[in-house]
C-alpha cells in the first residue's frame, strides 16, 4: 500500500443486525468509490466480516478485524485465529485497542498478537494511548513504555512501515472541542517518532504510519489532518453514521 492517508472505521460491537451492517457498508462503499487519494479500512465485528468478504469493493477499500487470538490454532473456546481472519479476506487487524487493554490485555499479550499477525502476512495496527494527561509529562513515559514493550522482540523487518494508532483514552467520548488540539497531536506524533528512532532506528521512525483516534468528528478532521502531522484516523462512533463518516473521508482525501 502506498503511503497515503488511511481512515479506519472501528464499528466495535455494532450494529445489531446483518441488515443494518449491510446498509452502512453499502453507503460507505459508495463514498469510497469517489475518493482517489485515500485508503479506507472497515473493521466490523467478527460475524459481519463474512458478509462483506465476497463483495467487490473499490481498490482503496479494505476489511479488517478488531482483535485476534495470540494462538494460530488449537482448543481455545471463543477465540478467533489470524488464519480465519485472513481466509475471510481481511488485510488488517487492530491490536491492543484501549478497550481490549481495559479488559486485562497486557503489553506482553499485544506483542504475541502482533507477531501472529505479522507471521500471517497481514498488517496490524498497534493501538497506544494514555488514560490521563498531565503537565509533568508522565503520560509520555507511559506511551514510551507501551511502544517499547509491545514492539521489543519483533524482527526489524516487521517494524518497517509499522502502523500505530495513537488514541488518548481520556479524549474518547468528549466533543472535538474538548479533545486534543491539532498542535498537541502534532507534538505527540513527533514524540512517538522520536521514541521509535531511539529504540529501533531512524528508518523505522520515518517509515511509520501514525493514525489518530479520540473523538474524531467531521468538524475536527481537516485541522487534525493538516496540523496534526498524522497519516490517518481511527474513527469510532462516527464511522457508523455514513453521512458523518463521508465528511470525515472527504476531508482526509488529499495527496501527500
Amino acid at each position: 500500500m502506498k503511503k497515503r492517508n488511511l481512515v479506519v472505521a472501528n464499528w466495535k460491537m455494532n450494529p445489531e443486525t446483518p441488515e443494518e451492517a449491510k446498509k452502512i457498508f453499502s453507503k460507505e462503499k459508495a463514498v469510497a468509490k469517489k475518493l482517489k487519494n485515500i485508503d479506507i479500512l472497515i473493521c466490523p465485528p467478527f460475524p459481519f466480516i463474512s458478509l462483506f468478504s465476497k463483495i467487490t469493493v473499490p481498490k482503496n477499500m479494505f476489511l479488517g478485524a478488531q482483535d485476534v487470538s495470540t494462538e494460530r490454532k488449537g482448543s481455545f473456546t471463543g477465540e478467533t485465529s489470524v488464519d480465519m481472519i485472513k481466509n475471510l479476506g481481511a488485510k488488517f487487524v487492530l491490536v491492543g485497542h484501549s478497550e481490549r487493554r481495559e479488559m486485562g490485555e497486557s503489553n506482553e499479550t499485544v506483542t504475541k498478537k502482533l507477531k501472529v499477525v505479522f507471521d500471517a502476512d497481514l498488517t496490524p495496527i498497534l493501538c497506544i494511548g494514555e488514560k490521563e494527561r498531565d503537565r509533568e509529562g508522565t503520560h509520555l513515559a507511559f506511551i514510551k513504555k507501551q511502544i517499547k514493550e509491545c514492539l521489543s522482540g519483533l524482527q526489524k523487518k516487521y517494524l518497517v512501515g509499522i502502523h500505530i494508532a495513537y488514541e488518548p483514552i481520556w479524549a474518547i467520548g468528549r466533543s472535538y472541542k474538548e479533545a486534543m488540539s491539532p498542535t498537541d497531536i502534532h507534538e505527540t506524533v513527533l514524540y512517538i517518532k522520536k521514541v521509535l528512532s531511539e529504540l529501533f532506528g531512524r528508518d523505522i521512525a520515518t517509515s511509520a504510519k501514525i493514525l489518530y483516534g479520540g473523538s474524531v468528528e467531521p468538524e475536527s478532521t481537516a485541522p487534525i489532518m493538516e496540523y496534526g502531522d498524522v497519516n490517518g484516523l481511527l474513527v469510532g462512533h462516527a464511522s457508523l453514521k455514513p453521512e458523518q463518516f463521508s465528511e470525515i473521508l472527504k476531508a482526509s482525501n488529499f495527496k501527500r
